[in-house]
């Protein structure tokens, strides 16, 4: 199944907080469902400015200390991408959007993350979304 690493604490809020824009530099024409690895890599500045952005946002994120990271934490759809035309407080501006819906976490998988997007065996995904 297709994976996609996110940094802490943006997968988790993808997975746990409705995050429904995934902010990226590059086009996708793909629309299905996705996996969504949380990186291992997450530093304390980077995890702050996330915080402070998604309290903005009125959501509250658990602590760096206990998120998840270097696994495979939920499932969530690709259902489109646009060049900053999406009307979500998620969007930040001059990225592609790609808009998420019908998150699910699913039992955390260890797994090693890859840039862009990358495979992860089916088999390894069936025994934890069954």
């Amino acid at each position: 199944m297709k994976a996609l690493s996110v940094r802490q604490p943006w997968a988790w809020a993808i997975i746990y907080a409705l995050e429904d824009i995934e902010n990226r530099g590059w086009s996708i024409h793909y629309r299905s469902d996705i996996l969504i690895h949380a990186a291992k890599t997450c530093t304390k500045k980077e995890y702050q400015l996330a915080k402070e952005f998604c309290q903005s946002m009125g959501v509250s994120i658990p602590e760096l200390i206990s998120l998840r990271r270097g696994q495979v934490i939920g499932i969530v759809t690709i259902v489109d991408c646009k060049f900053s035309q999406v009307a979500s407080g998620w969007g930040m501006p001059e990225q592609y959007h790609w808009q998420l819906e019908n998150p699910r976490e699913v039992t955390p998988i260890p797994y090693i993350g890859q840039l862009g997007i990358f495979e992860v065996p089916d088999e390894l995904v069936m025994e934890v979304a069954a």
